[in-house]
């Protein structure tokens, strides 16, 4: 497993895309680094992380035979990677808020981006960009933001977290081209919010729903007025909490 180490970058995901393009990238390759100056999240929002203190990573993944229409999977196996990690260190109260923030309590600790290359419908690989807050302890103007080391008290060692995480994302990625079922009901275990009553945003305003879970494509599936199950993607809807 080949790991590139930046001092700064301004994004790990551009960084790995733009290698590459340039030369051929064995599967796994992952470059960190101690300061991402343009951080992204979904949605083209930005990602505040100070330097040295929290890790921002990106990992190439190749793959055979994803189909696109699966593309979730990728997306349910590398958020249940982290969150294993996470109980392992024992951070407390964990879930995913969809599609795949990592949230203690309600505090949001861990974001990720996915960029698959896809030819003939088929995936061919992915560029998983990680951000996980670990020792940072102050956020400007992100109420909802947590880290690590806010949650335990605990000053935690990056590269030991950035390693458990690598081995893990190997382990949980062998199951990526199986049966989607398990790996969709057990990221619906960890779904934020499932089966309580919620504030959604949409273009037409607020409404309230139940979060029943999600579709094999990765809509969230929530439960309207007169119980009625509707589906969406990220770009029409936002849960408030």
């Amino acid at each position: 497993m080949r790991i590139i180490k930046l001092n700064a970058t301004d994004s790990t995901n551009r960084f790995l895309r733009n290698l590459s393009l340039e030369t051929p990238v064995k599967d796994f390759t992952t470059v960190v680094t101690n300061d991402q100056t343009k951080g992204r999240g979904q949605m083209g929002t930005s990602w505040q992380s100070q330097p040295s203190q929290n890790l921002t990573f990106s990992v190439y993944k190749q793959f055979g035979a994803v189909r696109f229409e699966d593309q979730f999977k990728i997306s349910m196996v590398v958020s249940l990677a982290i969150v294993k990690v996470l109980e392992r260190i024992n951070i407390p109260k964990l879930s995913i808020k969809w599609p795949n923030d990592i949230l203690s309590a309600n505090k949001k600790i861990c974001g990720v981006l996915i960029e698959n290359v896809i030819k003939q419908n088929r995936i061919e690989s992915s560029i998983v960009g990680v951000g996980l807050n670990v020792n940072q302890i102050k956020y400007d103007n992100l109420p909802q933001a947590s880290s690590l080391k806010s949650i335990t008290g605990v000053h935690y060692d990056l590269d030991e977290i950035l390693q458990l995480i690598l081995n893990q994302l190997k382990t949980e990625m062998a199951f990526i081209e199986n049966d989607t079922f398990a790996i969709q009901e057990t990221y619906e275990e960890y779904l934020f919010r499932k089966e309580k009553p919620s504030t959604f945003e949409k273009a037409e305003g607020l409404f309230s729903g139940i979060i029943k879970g999600v579709s094999k494509e990765g809509l969230l599936k929530v439960m309207v007025e007169d119980q009625i199950l509707e589906t969406f993607d990220l770009k029409t809807i936002k849960l408030l909490y």
